[in-house]
């Protein structure tokens, strides 16, 4: 079990070395879609082969960032372009179907841009927060603002964590063992990213219950 995880963990690294800033870059493009892939697994070891000294750690937060401005800036035009009937209808083939853009609509009306560099930072809406940017035409000048803002505080800090936890562990590659040794002796480093993973969540759905009692109001 063990080897086989750390086999994983090792072709998925071996991949994102691979495709170097303009992978990093791609992902997050992604990652900024309504098909998201996690900036979890893809910033942390970036980061991880910058302590190893192929990547500039600076780079790795500025192509992530600039992914993420590209991805949310194509759902922002996508969104104003197609207008809320083609989105409604066919986003759920996309992994948006209407309740998420809903909430989405409801956190954007009770925050608007200050939102959008909030939304940034947490879980879930990050993915879909420029579809109602886009839907109730936000300027889109202020929308790349607040986007660059909060998706690169949020890259610079995943970057960190990644130093942090991986960056100190060259053999983690070659030998499964390191890999538990990792798990074992940062373990408090993995908590603490949960934990405040966990609190973010939780903020998410406390802006979104508020959001939608605000909008319940006559």
């Amino acid at each position: 079990m063990e080897a086989s995880i750390h086999h994983l963990l090792a072709v998925w690294m071996k991949f994102v070395l691979d495709t170097g800033y303009f992978g990093v870059f791609v992902l997050m493009v992604f990652e900024s879609t309504a098909l998201p892939v996690p900036a979890e697994i893809v910033i942390p070891p970036a980061a991880y082969w910058a302590a190893q000294g192929h990547f500039n750690l600076w780079f790795i937060a500025i192509s992530a960032t600039i992914g993420s401005w590209v991805g949310s800036a194509l759902s922002y035009w996508i969104a104003l372009k197609l207008g809320r009937p083609l989105v409604e209808r066919y986003g759920k083939y996309v992994l948006m179907p209407p309740d998420k853009i809903h909430k989405a609509d409801q956190w954007f009306d009770a925050y608007g841009s200050g939102g959008i560099f909030v939304a940034r930072l947490l879980p879930v809406i990050r993915h879909v927060i420029s579809i109602p940017a886009g839907l109730f035409e936000m300027n889109f000048t202020r929308f790349s603002v607040m986007t660059v803002l909060g998706a690169g505080l949020f890259n610079a800090a995943l970057a960190w964590f990644g130093v942090k936890v991986l960056g100190d562990q060259p053999a983690l590659m070659n030998d499964p063992a390191v890999m538990i040794s990792v798990l074992k002796t940062k373990s408090h480093w993995l908590i603490a990213f949960a934990v405040v993973i966990g609190l973010l969540y939780w903020l998410m759905t406390w802006m979104q219950r508020r959001a939608s009692r605000g909008t319940a109001r006559p």
